[in-house]
């Protein structure tokens, strides 16, 4: 009867030891925190790939409306009586080059809205960094050239020839 009743006890404790259905080897509370490290830098870059896409994309029409006053310029300098044309003949290059950039700038963020893939990598964390990476690093110059064709704007068509 006594090994009854401590054969019981010890039955128990074994039952509640293997009832244990965690796996404790996938996941260690280092695993979990890395995970949570890879996560919060997928959604900073993430943050950062849309900031600069908002950047740029708010300049669009700034952009057209420049370009446009450009291409005004041109015509109201190929209007001019040639002695007038000559001597504005280098303001007249800068403005088609202006023209020009401004072109390309907005072309480089259409480019990259196209081959963007906002899903890439989603199912696959440290791809879908690697992939933020990237994008971050393209629209960082897609926003610079935006702004550089901006400022180019902004000085070349306020000076005077």
């Amino acid at each position: 009867m006594k090994k009854f009743i401590f054969s019981i006890p010890a039955l128990f404790v074994v039952l509640i030891a293997c009832n244990n259905s965690e796996d404790k080897t996938a996941e260690t509370p280092g695993t979990k925190t890395m995970q949570a490290d890879s996560l919060k830098q997928a959604d900073s870059l993430e943050k950062e790939v849309m900031d600069g896409h908002n950047v740029g994309m708010a300049r669009m029409s700034k952009m057209s409306k420049l370009q446009q006053e450009a291409r005004r310029l041109i015509d109201s300098l190929d209007k001019l009586p040639a002695k007038a044309k000559e001597a504005a003949r280098p303001y007249r290059a800068k403005l088609e080059s202006l023209v020009n950039n401004l072109e390309n700038a907005k072309a480089s963020m259409n480019k990259w809205m196209e081959e963007f893939r906002y899903d890439s990598g989603r199912n696959d964390l440290e791809k879908r960094i690697k992939y933020l990476e990237e994008q971050t690093i393209k629209v960082s110059k897609v926003k610079e050239t935006i702004l550089g064709s901006l400022q180019e704007a902004d000085s070349l068509i306020k000076s005077k020839f």
